[in-house]
């Protein structure tokens, strides 16, 4: 499809509240579509759609187990905890500490808004938490322990 811009921090969209999405229509398949283009061309694990500058509760994700797509996701259980760098592509080639749970449920809608539950532990759910955050208009760097960084891994 279509590689979209990824809104860099600072950008006032980054801090919006997404509104719920009631319906797939072709505008929203096309969207998560570029959205899936846009996150491989970036190297990145994970996007969501207010980084493509659409305030809408979207979500991609994909840690090397192929693509998962969250619409109108939230976190139902979360477990345990994991401190480790993380990145966004919305804050290019920088990184920093963040303590997230180890374990989480999500429920979400699919492209076709059927509802599912999906489990995940480390990385997986280290994405999750931090893509339904952007949902909510919060970044990561909110939660960093200590100082952001050069970059050492791929951007969420």
């Amino acid at each position: 499809m279509a590689i979209r811009q990824i809104r860099i921090a600072g950008d006032p969209i980054l801090n919006k509240v997404c509104k719920e999405v009631k319906e797939v229509t072709p505008m929203i398949k096309t969207l998560i579509e570029d959205m899936l283009d846009t996150m491989y061309e970036a190297n990145g694990v994970g996007l969501a759609a207010p980084q493509v500058g659409i305030l809408r509760r979207i979500a991609v994700i994909d840690i090397g187990e192929g693509p998962i797509i969250l619409i109108n996701p939230e976190i139902i259980k979360q477990e345990g905890e994991q401190t480790g760098d993380e990145a966004c592509l919305s804050l290019p080639g920088k990184s920093g500490e963040v303590t997230r749970p180890n374990h989480v449920v999500v429920r979400a809608f699919d492209a076709d808004m059927k509802e599912y539950e999906i489990e995940a532990d480390e990385l997986l759910a280290r994405a999750f938490c931090h893509e339904i955050e952007h949902l909510d208009g919060h970044m990561y760097m909110e939660r960093v322990i200590g100082e952001i960084h050069d970059a050492q891994l791929d951007g969420e």
